[in-house]
C-alpha cells in the first residue's frame, strides 16, 4: 500500500503573489458614470466609484453649478454613496472630474446603455414626418 501514499499536491494559485501585494499594478478602481432612462425623454445619471475621501456633497454642488441640472447623493448599501443628476450628463461630468483633478481620464468608464441616444434617432426617425404644408386647411 505504500506505492499508493503519494501526498496529493495542493492546487497552484499564479496570482496568490500578485493578490499578496499592494502595489496596485494589476487592480484598478474606477469611476462609473452611467445614464439610466426614466419615463419618455428625461434621464437620470449616477456617478458612482469616487474615493471616499471626498466630499461627495461638493462635488455634487459644483456639478449642479456648472451644468445647470438638479441633483442628489444616494446612500446604496451596496454600492455606497452615489450622485445622481438630472439629464445625461456622461461625457460632462467625465471632463469635470478629469479638470477638477479628482479622477484621471484612464480610470473612468462611461457606460453606454445601447446608445440612447441611437435609440431616441431609432423612435424618432420610425415616426413620419410632418410639416406644416403637409395639412390643407380648408
Amino acid at each position: 500500500m505504500s506505492e499508493f501514499d503519494t501526498s496529493i499536491p495542493t492546487a497552484f494559485d499564479p496570482f496568490a503573489e500578485a493578490n499578496a501585494d499592494d502595489s496596485g499594478a494589476g487592480t484598478k478602481e474606477y469611476v462609473h458614470v452611467r445614464v439610466q432612462q426614466r419615463n419618455g425623454r428625461k434621464s437620470l445619471t449616477t456617478v458612482q466609484g469616487l474615493k471616499k475621501e471626498f466630499s461627495y456633497t461638493k462635488i455634487l454642488k459644483d456639478l449642479k453649478k456648472e451644468f445647470c441640472c438638479n441633483g442628489t447623493v444616494v446612500q446604496d448599501p451596496e454600492l455606497g454613496q452615489v450622485i445622481q443628476l438630472q439629464g445625461d450628463q456622461r461625457k460632462n461630468v467625465s471632463t469635470f472630474l478629469v479638470q477638477a483633478g479628482i479622477v484621471k481620464k484612464e480610470h473612468i468608464k462611461i457606460h453606454d446603455p445601447l446608445s440612447l441616444s441611437s435609440s431616441l434617432s431609432l423612435s424618432l426617425s420610425s415616426q413620419p414626418r410632418h410639416s406644416i404644408s403637409d395639412h390643407r386647411f380648408e
